[in-house]
């Protein structure tokens, strides 16, 4: 008897030990306007699935679709969504935004304006994820705000005045309503945004912003709701990871504009990287040098869930 209890106190104890050694479960999000549909270059789509493959994320949250995702998805597997009215054709070239994923979907997110910000519910590991794609207009836009001559209030004047500032106040109460609902069921956005953040116009980068710091609003607004900036928040020394995703060859107007977010205290951002190129140069990840097809970079967070 006293050797069958030790057998079981033995394997009890293997069990858990195993248990609090097993590694967290990690997935994989990437951002990524992909520009017309991928297709200003030669193969420019093809290039896109060549990218997709070698970063391999669980899922893709796609700016400028325009046609192109349903043979991507088809390519490389992917469950697809495209941020449209039920019924759109899946290879529709009109179509702005859509989610790819190795997960199962779960239930629609639509909004009044699919063209600027939609969703899907995912499923992973038995929980529920809110994923929504996103992008905004790129207007008021200067190539290098802190040489116009303005005041940081009177930039964030100025940031108000074109159709962005309009589309945040169209999409806020969609967020506001999911962010509420996080404890449940976290969710993630991401997307082309159009904007610096004001994370990145801080005391500590006066120097090269002409002494201002700007709370720019289209990325503050979203810190008031409790969403977190998985790059910068990883990647706190702006100096040292810049994270920039817009860069025109010949002009000074470098720019991180590409963003993943999240909110809700059953994940944890892990890992944030950007990559980036110049339209038709080539990217080089894992050692492959790939064409590339966008004027965009591309973000991607790894996230686990937490206990």
């Amino acid at each position: 008897m006293k050797k069958i209890t030790y057998c079981l106190l033995v394997l009890t104890l293997f069990l858990v030990s195993c248990k609090t050694q097993e590694k967290p479960y990690n997935f994989k999000i990437m951002a990524w306007n992909i520009l017309h549909g991928g297709n200003d270059i030669p193969n420019g789509s093809d290039h896109v699935i060549e990218i997709i493959s070698q970063v391999d994320p669980d899922i893709i949250l796609m700016v400028e679709t325009y046609g192109s995702g349903k043979k991507i998805a088809d390519s490389l597997g992917y469950h697809f969504h495209l941020i449209a009215p039920e019924g759109t054709a899946l290879d529709n070239k009109n179509v702005n935004l859509s989610i790819f994923s190795k997960f199962p979907f779960g239930k629609r997110i639509d909004t009044e304006h699919p063209f600027y910000l939609g969703g899907r519910e995912v499923v992973i590991k038995d929980q529920t994820i809110r994923l929504f794609s996103n992008w905004f207009h790129y207007l008021p836009w200067d190539d290098a705000p802190e040489t116009m001559g303005k005041t940081s209030e009177e930039l964030l004047a100025w940031e108000q005045t074109g159709p962005k500032y309009d589309m945040i106040q169209k999409v806020l109460p969609y967020l506001k309503e999911y962010a509420s609902q996080t404890d449940s069921i976290p969710m993630i956005f991401g997307g082309d945004m159009n904007t610096p953040s004001h994370l990145d116009w801080k005391e500590s980068t006066m120097a090269i912003h002409n002494n201002l710091v700007v709370p720019w609003y289209a990325t503050k607004v979203l810190e008031d709701m409790g969403l977190i900036d998985t790059y910068r928040t990883l990647n706190p020394d702006v100096m040292s990871h810049p994270g920039i995703t817009w860069d025109t060859k010949g002009k000074k107007d470098e720019h991180r504009i590409d963003y993943i977010y999240y909110k809700g205290p059953k994940l944890k951002a892990v890992k944030s990287e950007s990559y980036k190129a110049h339209l038709g140069d080539p990217l080089k990840i894992n050692g492959v040098e790939i064409p590339y097809p966008s004027d965009h970079g591309f973000v991607v967070t790894t996230f686990q869930f937490v206990e």
